[in-house]
């Protein structure tokens, strides 16, 4: 029997750590967190400084009582969760429920931390055992009670105020106000116009241009061109005049390395680079972290990647000077390794920045081991670090100013000499940057040149842009709400609570976000402000460095929260979720309002019961009567189903065929009539497969003779039987990797034959080819 028990949180990483521990060794996973707080108010009980009531997670209690089962055995209980805060509870509640069964009298439950799942960064772990850290728990348990309070508190609020089912959140309000106060930036936005004047010139074959940067000795800002006459009227007045180089200036340029990735810049990378969300990036992450078997054993690939600090360990420094000195020329090593200070006050420099656990296992070597998504953040993390202790990449430079007349144009031009790290890692540039990339010939001064063409060109100020999940994760760091590790779940809290929604991969307010953040900053703004989030997580950090006893700042924060949930409890949800119009209603001429429904914000008439008017916040006065014109009679027919009058009528969804009788007759009909594929249904055998739209506009086909046959596929069907499974019909399937194929539409089936092949490819599927 084994002597010693090793508790981690994940079952993937126990079965790596099995296998270096060896046969004394029994490794379980607790399958994350064991104990929650009890899911109902008096939880958390302010009276008695704070005091938690927790219960076991019901989904993990079999793999707690097989811990339980295994301590009763062991010699030796060590507890290796995570190395954070988090981490530091899960083995705290572990002891707690260990030692309410008493199960820990006579032997010791010791914490073993280590950051990288290799053989010997565990075993050394292994040797150096030590005993629960209480400030990080403390820590952790006061961020549990901050976030319980507040959304057992906020959120009935909200429920009460605007809609049940809203949230509101310590951090993920912030991130909210973040959000919408953007929008409200763009929604503002006026476009301001401006012009630029260009010289187009050349030198032998060599074409550059140049932007007029000086004009009658002063030096043009963004604005002073301002309109189309202005422009006009200068390139008038620099018409038929020669040009000549008047200075040339070079310079040397170097560009340093970024540091090794944090979990913010980590995430930030993968979206920009990768186009992966956060939440499928720290996943990804995890899994290179808990092992991956490459050939010789699993191994974890890469340290830990819930961290703030930019610190790489001594070993392994050397090891990636000493891969950098075996790879590259001389130049390409700097005479000392590169240190990097942390952004961050609070990063926790016992902690390193996520690295390869080995420089040697390089994205080649373990490529065909990895999934594709695995192999690409692999592969960055692996390039970031390396380059990172690289030489910076050196650049000529060069700016040129060109007279014309009482003008002075200006040409620059930048030539890479040195690639230094640039050679593993391309970091993304400005567009000045790109800009000033531009190749430039060999000119003197005093040298005249020909004027190809001289120009303006119209601008217009752009709004800021909407947050990426990149941009948003770098503006929550910066504000100090939350932490990395929280990112991935505040940006997931948001989508799911349809707070927002993306837009080509931007965030964009919905009416509940929009109306939520408004109650959230006009009555609680202080719980929304950014200083104090960020000032609360600065507390947090000290209590986890013991800098702070966690009740005082527990009661600091309950008592004016709390006297403020009083407060605002007499507000109507009138008050929150409508907004008077300065329109009269063209039914009852009562004013009009903006109103907050299921489906959002709409306009409605404020005599609402008496007056039923409603119309979209889009739309005008004129195209809602417009739209709501009288139904028009079908003419030579009536309703199947009760012999009424049938009218076409406009719905959501746009035109449509109903009878007159409803709502005690519900029969409706598409406007056009569906095409039909001539293709009997392969279920019922007796009616044909129709064409038809789904809600969404999508395309599919299903039984004529719906509700009673519920028969549909999403592909268009063909009256061939499946020669695998003799199914009656077979589907035609496009899909960019695989071509066109003839498909079974039965899941089970898996027969595809390739028709035609994707774009660029030429060879057809074999025959019978499962998709």
């Amino acid at each position: 029997m084994p002597s010693s028990l090793l508790i981690v949180e994940s079952p993937s990483k126990a079965k790596t750590l099995k296998k270096y521990l060896g046969a004394d060794f029994e490794v379980l996973a607790s399958y994350g967190h064991v104990r929650d707080l009890v899911p109902k108010n008096g939880a958390v009980d302010p009276d008695k400084d704070f005091a938690m009531k927790y219960q076991l997670i019901a989904r993990n209690s079999k793999h707690v009582d097989a811990i339980v089962s295994a301590v009763r055995e062991a010699d030796h209980v060590y507890l290796a969760t995570d190395p954070d805060r988090e981490g530091e509870a899960i083995s705290w509640h572990l002891v707690q429920i260990l030692n309410g069964k008493k199960l820990l009298k006579d032997k010791t439950a010791q914490r073993v931390v280590f950051h990288e799942i290799t053989k010997n960064a565990v075993l050394e772990a292994i040797q150096n055992p030590r005993d629960i850290a209480q400030d990080l728990v403390d820590a952790q348990q006061a961020r549990r009670a901050l976030d319980y309070l507040v959304g057992f508190n906020l959120s009935p609020l909200l429920w009460k105020k605007i809609r049940r089912g809203l949230s509101a959140g310590r951090v993920q309000s912030p991130a909210l106000r973040l959000i919408c106060e953007r929008e409200n930036e763009i929604r503002a936005f006026t476009a301001q116009e401006y012009w630029s004047v260009h010289l187009d010139s050349h030198k032998s074959r060599t074409k550059f241009s140049a932007k007029l940067t000086q004009l009658a000795g002063k030096k043009l800002e963004q604005f002073d061109i301002p309109n189309e006459a202005e422009q006009a009227a200068i390139l008038a007045r620099l018409a038929g005049q020669s040009a000549t180089v008047a200075a040339i200036e070079k310079k040397k340029k170097t560009r340093n390395p970024a540091a090794p990735f944090t979990t913010s810049t980590l995430q930030q990378e993968a979206v920009r680079k990768l186009g992966m969300t956060t939440d499928r990036a720290m996943r990804t992450a995890q899994q290179l972290y808990e092992g991956i078997d490459v050939g010789q054993g699993t191994v974890g690939l890469i340290t830990y990647m819930r961290t703030d600090s930019v610190a790489l360990a001594a070993e392994a420094i050397t090891e990636i000077r000493h891969y950098i000195e075996n790879k590259f020329e001389p130049a390409f090593l700097p005479k000392s390794p590169v240190a990097f200070k942390n952004k961050s006050k609070n990063a926790q420099e016992a902690h390193e920045a996520i690295r390869p656990t080995s420089v040697y296992r390089s994205p080649e070597a373990v490529k065909p081991f990895l999934t594709s998504d695995q192999f690409k953040l692999y592969e960055m993390i692996w390039k970031r670090t390396l380059a990172c202790q690289m030489a910076p990449a050196k650049f000529d430079t060069t700016g040129i100013d060109i007279a014309v007349g009482e003008a002075v144009f200006r040409a620059s031009g930048q030539v890479l000499v040195f690639a230094g790290f640039l050679a593993v890692y391309e970091e993304d540039v400005d567009d000045a940057e790109d800009e000033d990339s531009a190749k430039l010939p060999v000119l003197e001064e005093g040298e005249t040149l020909p004027v190809d063409k001289l120009y303006g060109e119209q601008h217009f100020t752009q709004p800021p842009p909407r947050f990426t999940e990149a941009s948003l994760v770098k503006a929550l760091e910066e504000y100090g709400i939350g932490r990395p590790s929280t990112y991935a779940s505040i940006i997931s809290t948001l989508k799911d609570r349809e707070y927002v929604t993306l837009d080509k991969k931007r965030f964009e307010p919905t009416d509940t976000g929009d109306i939520v953040n408004k109650f959230l900053t006009e009555h609680f703004a202080q719980y929304v402000d950014y200083n104090f989030t960020a000032k609360l997580e600065n507390q947090l950090d000290e209590i986890a460095s013991g800098q702070r006893q966690w009740v005082p700042v527990m009661d600091s924060f309950w008592k004016g929260f709390k006297k403020q949930i009083t407060e605002k409890e007499g507000i109507s949800r009138a008050e929150v979720t409508t907004e008077n119009l300065d329109e009269a209603c063209p039914k009852c001429q009562k004013p009009l309002m903006i109103r907050f429904g299921r489906r959002g914000r709409f306009i409605g008439c404020s005599g609402y019961p008496e007056c039923d008017y409603t119309r979209d916040m889009n739309e005008t006065a004129e195209s809602a009567a417009a739209a709501a014109e009288e139904p028009t009679l079908v003419e030579g027919r009536d309703c199947p189903e009760c012999g009424g009058q049938l009218l076409i009528k406009k719905g959501k969804y746009g035109k449509f065929i109903g009878c007159a009788n409803y709502p005690k007759c519900k029969h409706i009909e598409p406007l056009e009539k569906p095409k039909d594929t001539g293709v009997t249904c392969p279920e019922c055998k007796t009616g044909h497969l129709i064409e038809r739209k789904s809600r969404y506009g999508k395309l599919f086909y299903s039984c004529n003779t719906y509700p009673k046959c519920k028969y549909a596929t999403w592909n268009p069907p063909i009256a061939e039987p499946c020669p695998q499974c003799g199914w009656p019909i077979l589907t035609i399937k496009t899909t960019k990797r695989r071509g066109t194929e003839k498909v079974c539409p039965q899941k089970e089936c898996g027969y595809a034959v390739q028709i035609a092949p994707p774009e660029g490819k030429e060879e057809a599927a074999p025959e019978g080819a499962a998709d």
